[in-house]
């Protein structure tokens, strides 16, 4: 039997993530054998600076799905809130594990919580979404840009008197081995209410050719239906707004009852406008309920 390939970046967490989709299709099919390509992509260059700046989230995607176009890999393994919402042709996500926890967390050397904060209190974060929902809730607060992975983020935080608490999203945390085993911090997740998730956060994204069928069904033992469900809705909402990394936006699905529940918000860069929606809709249609979020945020 011929490997499966799966390619992906290098760094820890996206190689934590490999190993996660591995054990998964040795649980359903025991007898593939699976191997890993380690691609550099565009996105590595630029771990020290501003994503933003460098262009956008589909640097760290670029090269991999040329190879996988190529057919030098079977599946590209992705953080899903990595991936644009618009594939090249050609392309599909072929299953979606079931999702890791959603949450960003609040790490602090002093403090417990956000509204514990004293007033200026410097918190650091790469990402705009947060940044803006902080501001929203407290616009007091000194927002620092920080680079690098989560472990050089932490031992930042830890080395640091400059940053009084940290942001990170907890599905990294958790897949690195990092949850509260670093440093002597606090660490609270921050509620739904509070923070919404970026769109994809805390799920994998296998990415395939739309014609391999002999991966698909390698890969459909390892599908959950319904984190599948809630990212298709999340990522339907990003592309009916036409954003991306660069645009404070953020998503979050969930099956309750049977039925799909997403909340979906724009914001200014600055936090002072907040369009928040919430929507029902039915987990068999998802990319409705993101496109009706999305005309009631334009609205």
């Amino acid at each position: 039997m011929k490997p499966l390939i799966i390619g992906t970046r290098g760094s820890p967490l996206a190689l934590a993530q490999v190993e996660i989709i591995r054990g998964l299709l040795q649980n359903t099919n025991p007898s593939l054998p699976v191997e890993t390509k380690i691609i550099k992509t565009s996105g590595d260059d630029f771990a020290n600076h501003s994503l933003v700046a460098g262009g956008g989230k589909g640097l760290f995607t670029k090269e991999i799905e040329e190879q996988l176009l190529n057919g030098d890999i079977h599946v590209a393994v992705h953080s899903m809130k990595d991936l644009p919402t618009v594939l090249p042709d050609g392309l599909m996500i072929g299953a979606v594990p079931s999702r890791e926890d959603a949450h960003d967390v609040f790490i602090s050397k002093a403090f417990r919580s956000i509204p514990e904060l004293p007033n200026g209190a410097r918190v650091a974060t790469s990402s705009i979404r947060r940044r803006a929902q902080l501001l929203a809730r407290r616009p007091d607060l000194q927002i620092e840009e920080i680079r690098g992975n989560v472990e050089t983020r932490l031992r930042k935080l830890a080395e640091n008197d400059a940053i009084d608490v940290l942001i990170l999203a907890a599905a990294g945390l958790r897949r690195l081995g990092l949850w509260k085993k670093f440093g002597n911090f606090h660490w609270q997740e921050i509620g739904f209410d509070m923070m919404i998730p970026a769109v994809g956060q805390g799920a994998i994204a296998c990415e395939v050719r739309e014609t391999d069928t002999d991966t698909h069904t390698a890969l459909a033992g390892i599908n959950d239906a319904n984190t599948a469900a809630c990212v298709i809705a999340e990522r339907a909402f990003l592309r009916a707004l036409g954003g991306g990394c660069q645009v404070p936006y953020a998503a979050h699905a969930t099956v309750e009852g049977g039925q799909l529940h997403l909340a979906g918000a724009t914001f200014t860069a600055d936090g002072k406008v907040v369009r928040r929606v919430e929507i029902v809709g039915a987990t068999t249609n998802p990319g409705d309920a993101g496109e009706r979020a999305a005309r009631q945020v334009l609205a």
